[in-house]
């Protein structure tokens, strides 16, 4: 592929991830975030996961903890996080969250968080965006 049609396929996929960051609390699947992208879905899931490292879903779902995370640390309840992010489901929400965090929305809720809240915004986000752990399920591949 030449330069100019892979620049092009990037700069598809990054409006598609950016609907992701925008809309992240709204009902995505990725047949509409592969209509952002004026791709096929399957088409947009390998380009998306060769240029991002993860699956579209998994990056929404990321995403979604990630915010979940700053509404718990800020002190919304649990069910309030879930639903605020865009999960309907508390038992999806809360696998999903230990799954990606290693502790439960309730007890990262109850943690002192003074650390995080005294950091400067743009290395708390680095600091407490959920780990990928796709590259572990796969065997032979490193996660860290």
């Amino acid at each position: 592929m030449s330069d100019p049609e892979y620049v092009a396929r990037l700069v598809a996929v990054r409006r598609a991830r950016d609907l992701i960051d925008r809309e992240y609390a709204s009902p995505l699947d990725v047949p509409t975030m592969a209509a952002e992208a004026f791709m096929s879905p399957a088409h947009f899931s390998r380009i998306f996961r060769d240029a991002y490292g993860e699956t579209p879903y998994g990056y929404l779902m990321t995403r979604r903890i990630e915010r979940a995370m700053a509404l718990l640390r800020a002190g919304t309840s649990v069910t309030d996080a879930c639903f605020a992010v865009g999960s309907t489901s508390l038992g999806s929400f809360s696998s999903r969250f230990t799954q990606l965090t290693g502790e439960t929305p309730s007890a990262y809720r109850a943690r002192d968080h003074a650390a995080v809240e005294a950091m400067p915004g743009c290395i708390a986000r680095l600091v407490t965006r959920p780990p990928y752990l796709g590259a572990a399920a796969r065997p032979g591949v490193s996660a860290g």
